[in-house]
């Protein structure tokens, strides 16, 4: 057995979470333990989680927070209940992974002629093609010895990752905090891993390979409507709070940010909307986000969160 705790966050997608859950089970390289978030479902998904042969310990939230808020609450109850766990694996409710999956990210993280703090599979929608959401960029500015030390081990060098199957190093998680759970939506897992990344090495392992059933095959840009709040305020929260961003990440991710943000209103069927969306979450943004510890302290987990919290400060 592995010294990996996987966490599951689900929100009313009990068929679809079922799925996640068997995909655990039947990992080649099980891990020690799952932990599944329930963020307030209404649709048996924590009785699904119960029930599953997998053995997850299941927390149920009294509201919900999200999926920033979820995995920070994952992630602390986790560390809580397996203090000596080596890594922690995330995955959202829709992420299905494949029997290897999780050996290859640990294959990869030993084969590595160094210590990876992040590893990232690759995910695919229901037809087989790479899914457009769950990509990450290659890491630039490094040098081509860098580059190849990735290349040898099967996999590339990468700035951030979503947060569907991302294999992240306990100690790094320890020594930088939880995700923000004021996030909620979007960007969470970007500005997280970021953070975790700056000084760190991130692998994208191809052999790692996952499934990610949304709805659609299609980014996160696609269309947003009123989602677009959380994508202005977060990266607005991310460029101004965040502390895993050098002087060359704020360059380059700003012209992106930029470059998205124009996409995305060309591409809108109700720019008018996504205009509103966009301002409300331009004001929220020139506030500062809340404490994750605060969000959280009413919670099943306040305790676990609020003590990662203060070891990471």
């Amino acid at each position: 057995m592995s010294g990996v705790v996987a966490v599951v966050v689900a929100y009313n997608r009990a068929e679809l979470l079922a799925q996640c859950l068997d995909g655990l089970a039947e990992q080649v390289v099980a891990p020690r333990g799952v932990v599944v978030i329930d963020n307030a479902s209404t649709d048996g998904s924590a009785q699904v989680a119960r029930q599953h042969r997998v053995g997850a310990q299941v927390v149920s939230l009294p509201e919900n927070t999200g999926g920033a808020g979820g995995f920070a609450a994952g992630i602390a109850r986790a560390l809580a209940v397996y203090p000596d766990a080596r890594w922690v694996w995330l995955m959202d409710d829709d992420t299905v992974p494949t029997p290897g999956a999780l050996e290859a990210l640990l294959d990869a993280a030993a084969r590595y002629p160094g210590q990876p703090a992040v590893l990232v599979s690759r995910a695919v929608w229901r037809d087989g093609t790479e899914h457009p959401m769950n990509r990450p960029r290659t890491r630039v500015g490094l040098t081509r010895s860098l580059h190849r030390h990735a290349e040898e081990a099967g996999c590339r060098q990468v700035r951030s990752a979503s947060f569907v199957s991302v294999l992240m190093d306990v100690r790094e998680v320890r020594a930088q905090g939880l995700p923000r759970a004021a996030f909620f939506l979007w960007n969470d897992d970007f500005e997280y891993t970021m953070r975790l990344l700056r000084h760190r090495v991130g692998l994208y392992v191809p052999q790692s390979v996952v499934r990610h059933l949304t709805r659609t095959l299609g980014s996160s840009d696609s269309d947003p409507g009123e989602r677009f709040r959380f994508e202005v305020r977060n990266k607005m929260w991310t460029f101004r709070y965040g502390t895993g961003l050098g002087a060359l990440d704020r360059l380059l991710y700003g012209l992106g940010t930029t470059r998205r943000w124009v996409r995305t209103y060309l591409g809108s069927t109700d720019r008018a909307a996504l205009v509103r969306a966009g301002w409300r979450g331009a004001r929220e943004g020139l506030g500062a986000p809340r404490p994750t510890t605060r969000i959280l302290a009413a919670t099943p987990v306040g305790d676990d969160v609020a003590r990662l919290e203060a070891g990471a400060a």
